[in-house]
C-alpha cells in the first residue's frame, strides 16, 4: 500500500516537472497533455518504438491489447501523471498572468 501511494505521488511530481520544463522552454501550455497518451502507451506496451514502423499491424494490436489489460492501480498511477501535466499547465498560465515573462 505504501508503494502505491508513493508511486502516485512520484508520477504526479515527475510529470508535473517534465510538463513544467517543456512548457517553459517551448511556450506551449498544453503540449505535454497531448503527448501524455503516447507516453502511457510507451510505458504499458513493452514494444520497441521501431516496431511501430517496421510492423505496425501487430505492434498496434499488441499495444492496445496490453492497454486494455492494465489494472485499476495502474490506471490510478498513470492518472496521477496526467493530473500532474494538467496542474502544470494551470501553474504556467497563472505564472504568465502574474507577469513572469520567462513562463
Amino acid at each position: 500500500m505504501i508503494q502505491f501511494v508513493v508511486s502516485i505521488l512520484l508520477f504526479f511530481v515527475i510529470f508535473f516537472g517534465l510538463a513544467f520544463i517543456l512548457n517553459m522552454l517551448l511556450r506551449q501550455t498544453w503540449l505535454m497533455a497531448f503527448i501524455y497518451p503516447f507516453i502511457v502507451i510507451m510505458i504499458v506496451d513493452n514494444i520497441s518504438t521501431v516496431e511501430y514502423f517496421t510492423n505496425p499491424g501487430s505492434a498496434f494490436s499488441a499495444a492496445f491489447r496490453r492497454l486494455a489489460e492494465i489494472t485499476i492501480a495502474d490506471i490510478s498511477i498513470l492518472g496521477a501523471g496526467f493530473l500532474g501535466t494538467i496542474v502544470s499547465g494551470f501553474v504556467i498560465r497563472f505564472l504568465r498572468k502574474s507577469g513572469y515573462r520567462m513562463f
